[in-house]
């Protein structure tokens, strides 16, 4: 991992719960996922990073409003929730950067005239909120057998006053930290499908936070595709 890495990249390492599916090196959090979970939903999975915990269910494709009917592909909509109150302007950001990346991989000219929903609960937060919800969103439409091009995944950087680089931050590190990174890249070519930043960092910076997220891709994958062959070879 440390070699797609730039070489004077600092890296903290988090560790993970010992049913935690990444390898050494790997500083992510510990990952579980649960598929099929609501009955009303199409598809449905829980998804957890540590300490933050997201809940996905996908409607569709279905029946669309004739307002919102796109005649060539699928109307695709994300609701995102938030543990208390009502969704605000950050929610509603999300719910865009979230659109984007499902439209990007999403096949939706295969179902025309129709409406895919995603809509997606926030259980707890405690940091990398953005990329659980990415992930959660990506296992619930494998469970609703929605066709995709390719899986996607989320992975959220941190880097702190003095330039460490940390993956998967908690909500102590990103309140710590001087800028806040989170990609959201496909299974095939590990290509770059969304990208928000907050903070101050150079472009160095950026290139080095996107190749530490390119290399932690490749856990997150191995994750989905482990949950996958556990679940589909129970008897």
């Amino acid at each position: 991992m440390e070699g797609m890495m730039q070489p004077d990249a600092k890296m903290r390492t988090e560790s993970g719960a010992e049913s935690s599916p990444r390898g050494p090196g790997c500083s992510l959090r510990h990952f579980a996922c649960e598929q099929n979970l609501l009955s009303r939903p199409d598809g449905s999975a829980s998804f957890l990073q540590g300490d933050t915990s997201v809940l996905a269910g996908v409607y569709g494709p279905a029946e669309v409003k004739v307002s919102k009917e796109i005649f060539n592909k699928a109307t695709l909509e994300v609701i995102l929730r938030p543990k208390i109150g009502l969704p605000g302007v950050a929610e509603k950001s999300r719910e865009r950067l979230i659109r984007n990346t499902c439209e990007a991989v999403v096949l939706g000219a295969l179902h025309p005239r129709t409406s895919i929903t995603v809509v997606l609960q926030v259980v707890s937060d405690a940091g990398s909120l953005l990329a659980c919800c990415l992930n959660a969103a990506c296992m619930a439409l494998v469970d609703a057998g929605v066709p995709m091009r390719a899986l996607f995944c989320g992975v959220t950087c941190a880097l702190d006053a003095e330039g460490t680089l940390v993956l998967d931050p908690t909500a102590k590190q990103e309140k710590e930290a001087r800028a806040i990174l989170t990609f959201a890249l496909d299974s095939v070519e590990r290509k770059l499908l969304m990208s928000t930043t907050k903070g101050l960092y150079s472009d160095a910076e950026l290139q080095q936070c996107l190749a530490a997220a390119q290399a932690a891709s490749q856990h997150v994958f191995r994750f989905y595709r482990e949950s996958l062959q556990r679940r589909y070879s129970k008897s």
